[in-house]
This record gives structure tokens, sequence and C-alpha cells, in this order.
């Protein structure tokens, strides 16, 4: 019986490999070509008096309303003639990102065929946390001010769990999450498990879209972060539980353990120890479980399932840890 439950547990896993590799082989026969126009190049090194040649080439970069002096004190400014330095020093040569964001349209286009594929566009923006990468149909918007690595010195304003994600590495995470917001829909409740599973929604496409990628790095955690959660798991889902949060809709808990934070908000002694936004972490472990558990559900369906009967359908139970 044990060399039967061998044989069997061997011929899934390769099942589930030459599943993998189809999958991968025909993405990658999927052309994509992308375009990418590089603006900080054309704006900073412009002179003064080109303004008007860079504005008219590139008009959706210059607001209505403000003043040339505006952009030509910008070109000149010692900061941010420094800042573009260090963009340059790094990405001058865009070549090595530019292939990875085409193999990332790659799977892309395999999951959502109609999507367009947009003009890469390289800027050096104000330095917003919310808008590093902003893809809008046919164009895709990547601020790489906020790629420049953690410990850069232009970051040192910035609290430390934002700066673990301005690395290289999470651009692709972060252009997925704006491909996502074009293509999640709101969750019509408003209660804590509802955010939860929307969030995970959103998790769930890196795990297809960037299947090279860690769960750290999808979510933008530290790998000592991703222990502690799933050392933790099951006494966070009974907290949860014995708290009747699931279904509650105060307006508190998205703070607490949805939206980006230094930590999740227990009001317990483990506080500083958690990392923030738990409650997504937690809603990506039901999403997977209910595509574990219902495999002929599709990506598209997925999406525009209700929480509810994805956290019905996805006999989800952590296990407690011995």
């Amino acid at each position: 019986m044990q060399k039967y439950f061998y044989l069997a547990t061997i011929g899934l896993l390769l099942f589930s490999c030459d599943n993998k590799s189809k999958v991968e082989k025909a993405v990658e026969e999927i052309p994509v070509e992308m375009k990418v126009v590089r603006f900080e190049q054309a704006f900073f090194d412009a002179k003064p008096e080109n303004l008007a040649d860079v504005k008219a080439e590139y008009p959706d970069f210059f607001p209505e309303g403000t003043p040339d002096a505006v952009w030509i004190d910008k070109m000149q400014h010692p900061q941010w003639r420094e800042l573009y330095q260090e963009v340059e020093k790094k990405y001058k040569n865009f070549g090595t990102q530019q292939s990875e964001i085409e193999d990332l349209f790659k799977h892309i286009k395999y999951y959502f065929p109609t999507i367009k594929t947009p003009t890469i566009y390289t800027v050096i923006s104000e330095m917003d946390n919310d808008s590093k990468a902003i893809y809008a149909n046919d164009k895709l918007v990547i601020a790489l001010e906020l790629y420049l690595g953690k410990d850069h010195k232009f970051y040192g304003e910035f609290p430390a769990y934002l700066r673990q994600n301005f690395e290289q590495r999470q651009m692709l995470p972060d252009i997925v999450s704006s491909f996502a917001f074009g293509v999640l829909p709101n969750p019509k409740d408003k209660d804590l498990l509802s955010m939860m599973i929307s969030s995970g929604k959103e998790l769930y496409l890196k795990d297809i879209l960037l299947p090279e990628y860690s769960d750290a790095e999808r979510i933008g955690y530290s790998e000592d972060q991703i222990k502690w959660s799933k050392e933790n798991e099951s006494y966070i889902w009974e907290y949860f539980i014995n708290d009747k949060l699931l279904y509650s809709s105060d307006s508190k808990l998205a703070n607490r353990f949805i939206n980006v934070a230094p930590f999740s908000k227990f009001y317990l002694e483990i506080d500083n120890e958690s990392p923030g936004r738990i409650g997504q972490w937690l809603g990506w472990q039901i999403v997977r479980s209910f595509m574990e558990n219902n495999p002929k559900v599709t990506i598209q369906d997925l999406i525009k399932m209700n929480e509810k009967d994805i956290f019905e359908l996805s006999k989800y139970k952590p296990k407690k840890n011995e």
C-alpha cells in the first residue's frame, strides 16, 4: 500500500509539472513586442529652450495650467538632476526589464486574450508610493525613482515597511496590481471577509502571471514575514472567528488588516511581530484553497464570483501547528 501511495504521488507530481509546462509552452508562443519610451531621458536631457518640443511630443505628461517655469525649474534643480543621474546608473539600459515585462504580458494575454499590449513609458515622478506602476489600456507608466533599492539614500524619509518594496524585483508585482485594478470588480459587500477575498483574487493573479516569483515577492513581504504568517495562520483565523470580524463592516477593519501598514492591529502583544495586510494574505490562502478544490473554475470565473460564494466553496480550514 505504501509503495502504491508513493508511486501515485510521483505520478501526480509529474502530471502537475507536465501540465504547467504545457501552459508555459503556450505562453512562450504568444507574440508580444512592446515599445519603450524613455520620457525621463527626453525631459532631463533637453535644454530649457527645447521645452516646447518636449511638451509637443509628450502632451500627456504636462497637465494644462502648469507654467513652463515649473518644468524648467525641475529640469535644472540640483536634486532632480541628481535623482535622474541615480536612475540612469541603474536603468540607462532598460532591455532586461523590457524583456521581463514582455514575458509578463505574454502571461496576461494567455489568460486575457483581448487585453491590449501597452507602450511602456518610463518616468521620474514625485516618489508617490501609490503610483509606482500604472497600467491604463494602451499605456504602462513606470516611475523608476521608486525602484532604486530599499537602502538607497533618497529613501531616508520613507518608513521601512514601504522601503522594503522599492526594489527592482517589485516592478512586475506592481504592474500586476495595477492591471488587477482594471479587471477585478469591487466587492459588493464591505465586510472584512469580502475585502480579504477581493485582495486574494489580486494575489492569485500574481500566482498565475508571475509563476517564477516567490510568495514574498508577490505580496511584498520579507521571507520572515511569510514565515510568521504561515506559522500563525490558524491563530489569525481563530481570532477573526472568535471576535466575529469576518462579517463585520466596521470601517476600522480595513486599516487594521487590509491596507498598507507597518503591522496588523490585533491589539495584542503580537502586533509588532505581524506584517501589515495580514487580511490580504489570509484572503489569498482562501482563494488558493477555492481554486484547488474547484479545478474547473477559470480565472475569468473567479474574477466574477461573489466573495461569499468563493469562501463557501473553498473548504478553507487552516491546520494548527503542532
